[in-house]
C-alpha cells in the first residue's frame, strides 16, 4: 500500500545560496472506487483508510446510510494486467436489500483531488436523497468563542502538514469543542469522505452533534458532504461559494466561513450560533 509521504531530491535557493537536499512530499496516487463490482468513480487521493473514503464517498451519493447498507470492501487483486494489486482499487459491496440510485449519470465518473463532485444534478438531488435531515437533529448551539479556536486544535493536529505543508484537513469536533477524529488529505473533499466513512463504519451516523471543519474553502460538494452524514454545523477557514450557501439555506445547515482568529461569517442557519450570550458578555 502507498504511503502517505515520499521523498524527492530539491534544488534548494536561499538568499543566492544553493544546495542539493531532499524534500518530504506528500503522496497522491488515483483510487477507483467500484460499487458491487462495476467502476464508480475515481479520485486522487493521499494513500490511507482507503475503506473508510470510499464508504464516505458513497454516503454522500445516497447509497449508505448507516453500518448496515455496508457488506464488505475489498482491494481488488488482479487490478493490472499482470494480477498484482496495486491498493489503488476498492469494491464496495452493499448488503442485500440496499437500493442503489442511478448515479452514474449524475457525476463525471473521474474526479481531481480538489474538485470531488463535477456536474452534480446541484440542489435537488441532495435534498431528495438525504437520509438524515438536518431539521430533525437535536437542538445545538455553539458560543462564537469556542468555533474561534477550533482551527488552532485542527493545525496542531495537522502531523503530515508539518513534514509536507501540502495537505488538506478535515475535522470533527463535539458540541464542547473535543476533537472527535482529524484526516489530512491532497484533497480535502477525501479528507472529509474518510472522516464519515469512519463515522458510518462505527455506527455514528448521523452526526447530529458534530461541527464540521475543514482547511480551506466550503464548497457545495462539502456542503453536501455535512448534509448527508447529518452534520449540522460546517466551518471552513476560507470563503464558501454561492451554491453552498445555497443548500445550506435550503437544508437548515450552520455555514460559518472565513473563520480565523476571533472573526467568522455565518451564512445560514445562525440559529445554532449563540449571538445573544456573546452580547451579553460584551
Amino acid at each position: 500500500m502507498g504511503r502517505v509521504t515520499e521523498r524527492r531530491k530539491v534544488l534548494r535557493i536561499r538568499d543566492g545560496a544553493v544546495s542539493s537536499r531532499p524534500d518530504t512530499l506528500v503522496a497522491e496516487e488515483p483510487l477507483e472506487i467500484r460499487l458491487n463490482g462495476r467502476p464508480l468513480a475515481v479520485t486522487m487521493r493521499t494513500p490511507g483508510d482507503d475503506f473508510a473514503l470510499a464508504a464516505g464517498f458513497l454516503v454522500s451519493e445516497g447509497v449508505l446510510a448507516t453500518a448496515s447498507d455496508l457488506q464488505n470492501i475489498v482491494y481488488c487483486a488482479g487490478a493490472t494486467a499482470d494480477g498484482s494489486n496495486t491498493y489503488n482499487v476498492v469494491d464496495v459491496r452493499t448488503s442485500p436489500g440496499v437500493v442503489i440510485p442511478d448515479i452514474t449519470l449524475e457525476r463525471n465518473v473521474y474526479t481531481t483531488s480538489s474538485c470531488g463532485l463535477c456536474g452534480k444534478a446541484s440542489l435537488d438531488a441532495v435534498r431528495t436523497t438525504a437520509r438524515h435531515p438536518i431539521a430533525d437533529a437535536p437542538a445545538l448551539r455553539v458560543e462564537p468563542e469556542l468555533l474561534a479556536g477550533l482551527p488552532d486544535r485542527l493545525r496542531a493536529a495537522q502531523r503530515v502538514f508539518d513534514r509536507t505543508g501540502g495537505l488538506h484537513a478535515a475535522a470533527l469536533f463535539d458540541e464542547d469543542g473535543e476533537l472527535l477524529d482529524v484526516w489530512e488529505d491532497v484533497g480535502r473533499h477525501n479528507a472529509v469522505d474518510k472522516l464519515v466513512g469512519r463515522a458510518l463504519q462505527s455506527g455514528d451516523l448521523p452526526l447530529s452533534r458534530t461541527i464540521l471543519l475543514v482547511s480551506g474553502r466550503a464548497s457545495f460538494e462539502l456542503a453536501q458532504k455535512a448534509v448527508m452524514a447529518g452534520v449540522p454545523m460546517l466551518a471552513a477557514v476560507s470563503a464558501p461559494s454561492s451554491l453552498a450557501v445555497d443548500l445550506a439555506a435550503e437544508t437548515g445547515l450552520t455555514l460559518v466561513g472565513f473563520l480565523r482568529g476571533g472573526s467568522m461569517n455565518v451564512y445560514a442557519g445562525e440559529e445554532r450560533i449563540a449571538l445573544r450570550a456573546a452580547a451579553a458578555r460584551g
